[in-house]
């Protein structure tokens, strides 16, 4: 992703540049209904694309977030999560298929103060233990010019024209960009509110001017953007409105949001306010920061433990959304039929140990390029199944079957240790097999490792 030149400009705002960070997230670490904010220890009332930490769950304190042992987002030190609602298509049937995120998500740190700030001599302080907010309104399907309406907005990426406060209705050849502007002002006092909001104020120009006196201290301005790929929808827009419409059931979009739960090591964010004097954004240049490498950012995820569909094609929004156009603000709804409760963890693997005698190890490494991971022979078609790979290998006499790219089944009897499944991370074999939409066949570069049972036979513990 480019930074924004709509955020550029506001970074000269006063006539001088402030400093700033981004921070790239590459991937979801899950897309399900949750949100440990608005609904903890419960389903969500619809899906989100969520950034950051493995520690993700549906209830979340500090110390959790902070026990992650990977993140999607680039800095170690950042174990936080960051989400919003997950984009889909709305066919003339009625029928609805989710659009892919492309590129993950960067989160801007933008240091910005007034010297007008009620606090502006103490500068800006790092997000405290337990802090967590949100941005935006999901209820909203009409506009009122207000401050957190004015939070939102989205670029229509490849198409000329201004941002909106809706969605565009016009397709975006490179993408649609979700943006939220998140408020910087804390009452000092309180790391959350009831609405998850009230704690929090915006300066009084959103992303520029004095914070009131009510919340005198200040934050960062925490920026998200988010990009969806809806340009594979091109060829299918029909009627005089544009066919997107957000998880919970907006096709307008102004009832998008944003939420966060801090997971940072508070002490290297603080000094990354000090220390990072870069006014071009780059994370790389702020000496404070320690990195995760591509391939655990790749490989982080965490186990869906809602029992629905949320990708693919379905006949209704997941949850009870159905779409309302407004203008007046959405009203809840229940009892349409969907998952209520949260479910056992799906871990991508088919557990094979009483059948088969074969054991999970994993998701191990098999780079392209390089010598296969397992070497002894290989089989492939489109209707591989976890079960067809281990008894070809079995068959052949090999003690290691490895499933890949979904149809692909490779056999050997070792595996080097730097191919090996990693303690803490999940990997990245998220490939439906080509015979089983239910099972996982490894993924790019990703092979699901089973192993022949010489004795107990018990799965690996993957987090």
């Amino acid at each position: 992703m480019k930074v924004s030149k709509q955020l550029l400009v506001g970074l000269w705002a006063g006539g001088k540049a402030a400093a700033f960070f981004i921070m790239p997230c590459s991937k979801p670490v899950v897309v399900e209904r949750a949100d440990p904010i608005v609904n903890p220890g419960a389903l969500s009332g619809h899906v989100h694309t969520i950034m950051g930490g493995n520690g993700f769950d549906f209830s979340m304190t500090y110390e959790q977030a902070r026990a992650a042992t990977c993140s999607t987002c680039k800095v170690t030190a950042d174990l936080s999560n960051y989400w919003t609602p997950t984009l889909y298509y709305q066919g003339q049937d009625g029928k609805f298929t989710s659009v892919s995120q492309s590129g993950g998500m960067l989160a801007y740190y933008l240091f910005r103060q007034d010297a007008k700030d009620p606090e502006y001599s103490k500068g800006l302080i790092a997000y405290p233990k337990g802090f967590r907010m949100l941005a935006g309104d999901p209820k909203l399907r009409s506009y009122n010019n207000t401050l957190e309406q004015r939070a939102i907005s989205y670029v229509c990426l490849g198409n000329s024209g201004p941002a909106t406060s809706e969605l565009p209705n016009r397709n975006c050849p490179n993408g649609l960009r979700l943006q939220i502007i998140f408020p910087a002002c804390w009452d000092g006092v309180n790391l959350d509110s009831p609405d998850h909001k009230s704690h929090m104020a915006y300066p009084d120009r959103l992303d520029n001017g004095k914070c009131p006196t009510t919340h005198p201290k200040r934050f960062v301005t925490l920026f998200y953007e988010v990009i969806f790929s809806v340009n594979d929808f091109k060829d299918k827009w029909y009627g005089d409105k544009q066919p997107f419409v957000l998880s919970n059931g907006d096709p307008t979009g102004y009832g998008l949001h944003g939420d966060f739960i801090n997971g940072w090591d508070v002490n290297v964010l603080q000094s990354a306010i000090t220390q990072c004097t870069d006014n071009g954004g780059s994370i790389e240049k702020c000496p404070v920061f320690q990195f995760f490498d591509d391939e655990t950012r790749r490989n982080c995820q965490v186990p869906v433990k809602v029992d629905e569909q949320v990708q693919g094609q379905f006949d209704k929004l997941p949850g009870c959304n159905s779409v309302q156009r407004g203008p007046g603000n959405a009203v809840a709804e229940s009892g349409c039929g969907a998952a209520t409760q949260i479910s056992a963890p799906k871990w991508g693997y088919k557990d094979v140990t009483s059948t088969l005698k074969y054991k999970y190890l994993g998701c191990g490494r098999d780079p392209a390029g390089q010598t296969r991971t397992l070497q002894g022979a290989k089989t492939s078609g489109d209707s591989m199944t976890v079960d067809t790979c281990i008894k070809y290998c079995d068959g052949k006499g090999f003690q290691y079957a490895g499933l890949e790219y979904a149809k692909e089944c490779w056999c050997g009897n070792s595996v080097a240790d730097d191919r090996k499944p990693k303690k803490g991370l999940w990997g990245a074999c998220d490939m439906p097999c080509g015979g089983s939409k239910t099972e996982m066949c490894g993924g790019w570069a990703a092979m699901s490792l089973y192993q022949k049972c010489n004795g107990t036979c018990t799965n690996a513990e993957l987090m």
